[in-house]
């Protein structure tokens, strides 16, 4: 009945990761490259949910380290967003390519 094996949890995380890779990459927007970095995370969140379910069934190592990246995550994004609003009170634009001034 459960067909679901370890193969297509990996596939779907590798392909969130390759989707949060390539929208970090092409993307200018600061909010759209945060959620790709989110997507990122959340693609290794299912790798260590996954093979702690299919090699680790007793043990709750990669559900714990899993809450661990949530919590570090939220983080991220809250400081993240506050860099963003902050930006935009300043410059006006999330635009990546505006943001070299603040080299300066």
């Amino acid at each position: 009945m459960n067909d679901i094996g370890l193969f297509h949890f990996l596939f779907i995380s590798c392909a969130l990761f390759f989707i949060g890779v390539f929208g970090f990459l092409t993307r200018r927007n600061l909010i759209t490259m945060l959620m790709s970095v989110e997507l990122i995370l959340n693609s290794v969140n299912i790798n260590l949910v996954a093979f702690n379910k299919f090699l680790f069934p007793d043990k709750l190592d990669g559900l714990f380290f899993t809450l661990f990246i949530i919590t570090i995550a939220a983080a991220e994004a809250a400081v993240a967003i506050a860099i963003i609003i902050n930006l935009y009170r300043n410059y006006k634009s999330i635009d990546v390519e505006q943001t070299d001034t603040m080299k300066y």
